[in-house]
């Protein structure tokens, strides 16, 4: 065996490991906060999808009776208000008008004021809609 071969290191020196874990902690502080971001959009579909029984029922009343004076909740078979939390939605409301106010549970960055307000509009026999949250937030 010759005397002159050096020695192959082996393994990572200990700067080599500190980088990456500088690395790998500089990536994490990125990623949780959108992170955070994208289930806080998840949790705020919950609450627009809770809308979903109230708007059908308000289209069919408006259609039938020709105006949206009269569809609020528990006539023509709009469902009453939901007033239990259940999931991410604390209360649905069907006001008069047919407008929808659906009020979430306060979970990660949303709160109670992040309410989901839903107005219908009659024309032409044909109903449309807008929808607004109240606190104008980025989750819709």
């Amino acid at each position: 065996m010759n005397m002159n071969m050096k020695k192959v290191q082996q393994g990572f020196t200990l700067i080599e490991l500190m980088i990456v874990i500088a690395i790998i902690g500089i990536l994490a502080a990125i990623a949780l906060p959108a992170y955070q971001d994208y289930v806080d959009k998840a949790r705020y579909s919950e609450i627009v999808m809770a809308a979903t029984g109230p708007k059908t029922a308000v289209e069919l009343c408006a259609q039938t009776t020709n105006q949206l004076i009269t569809c609020v909740g528990g006539a023509f078979s709009i469902p009453a208000d939901i007033i239990v939390a259940n999931g991410n939605v604390a209360g649905v409301v069907t006001a008069a008008s047919g407008v929808i106010t659906i009020t979430p549970v306060a979970v990660g960055g949303i709160t109670a004021a992040d309410t989901y307000v839903m107005t219908p509009v009659l024309a032409a026999g044909k109903v449309t809609w807008g929808g607004v949250c109240a606190n104008n937030t980025a989750f819709c």
